[in-house]
């Protein structure tokens, strides 16, 4: 027997949907060779022609995958998308290629453990050790955990051993990750290695400060969005506040106002964002609103270290800024006067920014001045979420709302 014409197309788009699913690229499948600047985004003419090489080793990567291809610099420098492409460019051709992150990667294994789950944890953990082209992206953001570390070492070694086509991008610098992992991205009988751009130096003035060391902790891979005792809606939820947070730092544009009552995980979020942000070198300022207008009041005294003018500035004009706990902030003329100084300039400006805040929308609509409130929840630049999930640190029952503290009261 032979299929007709009509079968085989059907059959061969059929294939192709189940590549395309297996690729596991979601919404990075638009990236490909053809939409790529192949001078990259730098205006460094070494690191133009550094990307262009690396594009150029990509295409052949892809046309014949052998060894591994290490793509390594900052946030932004163009690391993912030719790391898409090469498997948009296997897929199109008809090959399987998988693209996981390394703190997805990890999160499935665990979730594999769950006796519900859709493919058991040794039947995974082998697809993903045994794919003919593996793709591991953001290598380096995982936490130090021992069961983290031991995966990873299975999983690379395993690769490692029976050199089986792997493109991995590591998040940090090669000379901070973990030596047992820098020697075998470095072999050079086996990897391709680029640096697209040079380390980026991060400013001293975006740097966690004393008080926060409880936030320096709060990163992604510590999140726990699958908590115990909470209902499947609650869940789902919290892992779709999870997916926004990531989403956008690794890209940040416009504004994520997480809403929640105190300790359902939006600070953590708000947190984990700003030290994905520190891992790749890139500057991110965290601030809590209320101690934010206590240091520009203290700003004032002629004794202070730094004057009101830096301080402002530098909140203001932050290339990403994280204000957590809006609407605790006292609703006197002055502190309303800067908040809306700041909210203005960065909504102007479209500069990066996630508020967190324990009001709704209403709440914050109706109790906070409108020349905030309004820029806070404009669809054009903000995505407001509002986590379900209850206090994990103590007292199940729900919080008691109040009025933001901003404004009027609402009727």
């Amino acid at each position: 027997m032979v299929a007709c014409s009509c079968s085989r197309a059907e059959l061969g788009k059929e294939r192709q949907n189940r590549l395309q699913k297996y690729s596991n690229l979601g919404a990075l499948s638009y990236l490909s060779f053809e939409n790529l600047e192949v001078t990259g985004r730098s205006g460094d003419p070494r690191s133009q022609e550094t990307f262009r090489q690396a594009c150029e080793a990509a295409r052949r990567f892809a046309a014949e995958p052998r060894g591994w291809l290490v793509l390594s610099g900052p946030s932004g420098s163009g690391k993912t998308h030719l790391a898409a492409a090469i498997v948009n460019e296997r897929v199109s051709h008809g090959y399987p290629a998988f693209y996981v992150t390394v703190p997805d990667l990890l999160d499935h294994l665990r979730a594999a453990f769950n006796p519900g789950s859709e493919m058991p944890y040794d039947e995974f953990f082998e697809q993903v050790r045994n794919t003919p082209l593996l793709v591991l992206d953001d290598l380096g953001v995982q936490a130090g955990t021992t069961w983290a570390r031991e995966k990873l070492d299975q999983l690379l070694n395993h690769r490692f051993s029976g050199q089986l086509p792997t493109v991995i991008i590591p998040i940090i610098p090669l000379d901070e990750l973990e030596e047992r992992i820098r020697v075998r991205l470095t072999d050079a009988e086996l990897s391709q290695l680029f640096v697209l751009e040079e380390k980026r130096t991060r400013s001293p003035d975006y740097a966690w400060s004393a008080e926060f060391k409880l936030q320096k902790g709060m990163t992604f891979d510590s999140f726990d969005r699958r908590r115990l005792n909470l209902p499947p809606e609650q869940i789902e939820n919290l892992g779709e506040a999870y997916r926004l947070a990531f989403e956008f730092a690794g890209s940040p544009e416009g504004w994520l106002v997480f809403m929640g009552e105190t300790g359902c995980g939006k600070t953590h979020l708000a947190a984990a964002i700003v030290n994905y942000q520190y891992q790749a070198g890139k500057p991110a300022l965290f601030v809590v609103v209320v101690e934010f207008l206590d240091h520009l009041r203290s700003a004032f005294n002629p004794e202070s270290k730094e004057s009101y003018d830096q301080v402002f500035e530098r909140v203001k004009t932050a290339p990403l800024l994280v204000l957590d706990d809006f609407g605790e902030h006292a609703t006197t003329p002055w502190a309303l006067e800067k908040l809306y100084q700041v909210i203005n300039y960065r909504y102007n400006a479209r500069l990066a920014t996630v508020i967190t805040t324990r009001y709704s929308i209403q709440e914050i609509m109706e109790g906070v001045e409108s020349s905030i409130s309004s820029r806070m929840v404009d669809p054009q630049i903000s995505t407001p979420f509002n986590i379900m999930a209850p206090d994990y640190r103590g007292d199940p029952r729900p919080s008691q709302r109040r009025t933001p503290r901003g404004g009027r009261k609402s009727r």
